[in-house]
């Protein structure tokens, strides 16, 4: 997908300045790459690239140096390396990045997602009111499975969002949170959920190109009542039917702060024969996408694939090596937005999702005061990779 070069004629809300926080290092350099080449073309075919609202707009990088650096005792601090004076500032974070470390009275401590986003407030503070504005790409939204109070209990995420706009933030971008009406908490300031479905779908086709893309070959399965909207939304795109799974919980226990999972039911159509695509917004254990890709392979679906955003893996790849060898599950796929280990990119069964360029496009619009609407909902681009892809199957026949 190209940068639209109509956002040129719009003059940027002020020069623009990336600031990856470590946690988004690599992810931070791509879009950074994005961006560069993007301007840098896009000013050759302007004439008034030199004009003084387009001063600042060129850069070798848009990257500005910032740190934090720790005690001793594991208290830290954050430091801004150079000026952001009147800067339009986009800093990222990846609040799920469990490999970076720091030191604590001598002991490697690993950062949990509350040392990233004290880190990232430390970073906004240590801008000091000196910049034009303050926006935060934060893929996965710190929080974002306390989204709700249904007891005796806190509202983490809401009060996150509230803490980031009471110190100055502008806009709030996030990908596919776990429940975006959670925005209610800030109702006067901006806030993204991005889908990413057409990402998705290019990867899908890409890494599966015999897949036949027609409702009596293909359907969409949502894992809980939770993700129906999503797996509803690829569906549609797609063209096929879909169904769900729900959660029957014993609710006179509770394992792990949450009522364990007795089973889980299903409601849709005939999945025989069919490949099947679940759809989530994260995977965190593993154990809900392995259980429903075994009942699907019990009701003889043919092959299935996992499609979910943020792969966390938090009690490793194991049972998904297991899950692929013995053909419970093809391919799984979730996105670079935030860590992921590298034998995680090394397994047969896994497919990367880049949306770097993604996070570039948003950004590079959001500088220029653009609508964000072709992003958020891909329908052309969805229509011109399918017709792509039905094309190149047909020419094979």
């Amino acid at each position: 997908m190209a940068p639209n070069k109509q956002n040129f004629q719009t003059i940027p809300v002020g020069p623009l300045g990336l600031i990856p926080l470590r946690s988004c290092t690599l992810l931070g350099k791509k879009v950074d790459a994005h961006l560069n080449a993007w301007r840098t073309a896009r000013a050759q075919e302007q004439e008034h690239s030199t004009a003084l609202a387009f001063d600042g707009y060129l850069k070798d990088s848009y990257q500005i140096s910032a740190s934090t650096p720790r005690f001793g005792s594991g208290e830290a601090k954050g430091v801004i390396n150079e000026s952001v004076r009147g800067e339009d500032l986009y800093i990222m974070v990846d609040v799920c990045n469990y490999n970076e470390c720091y030191s604590l009275y001598g002991i490697q401590n690993c950062m949990s997602p509350d040392d990233h986003f004290q880190d990232l407030k430390r970073v906004i503070a240590a801008v000091g009111g000196k910049a034009r504005r303050i926006n935060v790409i934060m893929p996965f939204l710190y929080e974002s499975r306390q989204h709700k109070r249904t007891s005796r209990e806190s509202l983490d995420c809401a009060m996150a969002l509230q803490e980031l706009v009471e110190m100055g933030v502008e806009n709030i971008v996030t990908f596919d949170a776990h429940d975006p009406r959670v925005q209610n908490a800030i109702p006067l300031k901006g806030f993204e959920t991005v889908p990413c479905t057409y990402q998705f779908i290019k990867a899908l086709l890409h890494a599966e190109p015999d897949m036949v893309v027609d409702s009596s070959r293909l359907m969409v399965i949502s894992p809980d009542e939770g993700g129906m909207n999503r797996a509803v939304n690829l569906a549609n795109y797609l063209g096929v039917d879909m169904g769900m799974f729900y959660k029957r919980r014993d609710y006179t226990r509770v394992v792990d702060g949450k009522n364990p999972i007795v089973a889980h039911e299903f409601l849709g159509s005939n999945v025989e024969g069919k490949d099947v695509l679940i759809v989530d917004d994260m995977i965190s254990s593993g154990d809900s996408m392995i259980d429903v890709a075994t009942q699907l392979k019990n009701r003889k679906a043919n092959r299935v694939f996992c499609l979910s955003t943020f792969g966390l893996f938090t009690n490793g790849l194991d049972k998904f090596d297991k899950a692929h060898e013995s053909g419970l599950i093809s391919k799984v796929l979730t996105t670079n937005l935030i860590y992921q280990p590298e034998e995680l990119l090394q397994r047969s069964w896994y497919v990367d999702v880049d949306l770097s360029k993604y996070i570039a496009l948003i950004i590079d619009h959001m500088n220029h005061n653009a609508s964000l609407q072709e992003l958020l909902i891909p329908t052309d681009r969805i229509n011109r990779i399918l017709a792509k892809h039905k094309a190149a199957q047909e020419a094979k026949h």
